[in-house]
């Protein structure tokens, strides 16, 4: 019995040891491809074999992407392209070659153009059997396994995605961008799986996504652990202010916090790293990266023997300072 309750505390231990408090951050980040920053009057021509969609998804997506609340981008009609296509009697089959690609966009007024195939949708079926257990008779005394037929289909979209700068000639991006899904349906299922092109459509959508994510600044939300235990011989006084600015923090009241932590700040001689730490959590939580740093800083000064959560930080927020930069010279391009 001893040995049972060791183990059930042992276990309950390293859970909570795990649950340590932590604090949401949101940061934006700039877009992959930076020089499409430079291009952002763009235009979407019809893919080759586009049975799925895709540059329509494309197209759409461009159109309606914000961030801050305002259009990124400003996406030329397409019936702008058309339009210039036919009075220029260029190959049309809902197509733009290489060759006139550029003019296409100096005609309509683009900076860039997007233009791509899609591969045929693959289909991949395999087979197996499953076991199962039932009853060998009425009462359900005894039991028999027995198997069933299964399949498991695989269906898998690619398409090749190219940008070119329309005043350089030259291309911005170009990538094959693939996804899959697999499905399973055995004997004694009773849902069927999903036909072809359903699926197609949405790993069309997924491309798609993925595309624009690459194109576009965008916010990242990660989680940050704050540190709960004083690193000095706390009075009873200064253990009370870090738990009451921990509580606050949990709250989502940074102000109140604040104030909590810097006091224990003075009341500690600005000696204890973890209230340091834990005001620069919550500046960086709140988009105030400088003085996070100076925080981050001070506490990393104090340390005596690592601290990991501290390491990562003075890493980290160096890191989010020369994001932050590239995204804004994105945003004002």
């Amino acid at each position: 019995m001893k040995n049972i309750i060791h183990v059930v505390m042992t276990v309950f231990i390293v859970f909570m040891s795990g649950c340590s408090q932590k604090v949401t951050v949101q940061a934006l980040e700039p877009a992959q491809i930076d020089r499409i920053s430079q291009t952002k009057v763009i235009a979407v021509t019809d893919f080759r074999h586009d049975r799925v969609g895709l540059s329509r998804k494309i197209e759409a997506k461009l159109s309606n992407f914000e961030i801050n609340n305002k259009k990124y981008f400003t996406v030329v009609s397409r019936n702008d392209i058309n339009k210039v296509i036919a009075e220029q009697k260029l190959q049309n089959s809902g197509l733009v070659n290489d060759e006139n690609i550029v003019q296409v966009g100096e005609l309509i007024g683009a900076q860039a153009i997007i233009s791509g195939n899609v591969s045929p949708i693959t289909k991949e079926d395999s087979y197996f059997y499953e076991p199962r257990v039932r009853c060998a008779n009425r009462k359900c005394t005894e039991l028999e396994t027995y198997r069933v037929r299964c399949m498991k289909r695989l269906i898998g979209l690619s398409a090749e995605v190219r940008i070119v700068d329309v005043a350089k000639g030259d291309i911005i991006y170009a990538d094959t961008l693939s996804r899959s899904a697999s499905f399973k349906h055995c004997a004694d299922d009773s849902r069927a799986i999903p036909s072809k092109m359903m699926v197609a459509q949405r790993l069309a959508d997924n491309i798609a996504d993925t595309f624009i994510y690459k194109l576009t600044p965008h916010y990242r939300k990660f989680h940050v652990k704050l540190l709960e235990d004083p690193d000095l011989d706390y009075t009873d006084e200064q253990e009370k202010l870090l738990k009451v600015s921990l509580k606050y923090i949990e709250q989502g009241r940074y102000d109140k916090a604040e104030r909590f932590l810097k006091e224990l700040i003075d009341a500690t001689n600005m000696k204890s790293y973890v209230a340091f730490y834990d005001l620069g959590v919550i500046k960086e939580a709140q988009g105030k990266y400088k003085e996070a740093k100076e925080y981050y800083e001070y506490a990393d000064n104090l340390m005596v023997e690592p601290v990991e959560e501290i390491n990562e930080a003075v890493i980290r927020i160096n890191s989010l300072i020369s994001k932050r930069k590239k995204t804004l010279e994105q945003l004002n391009r």
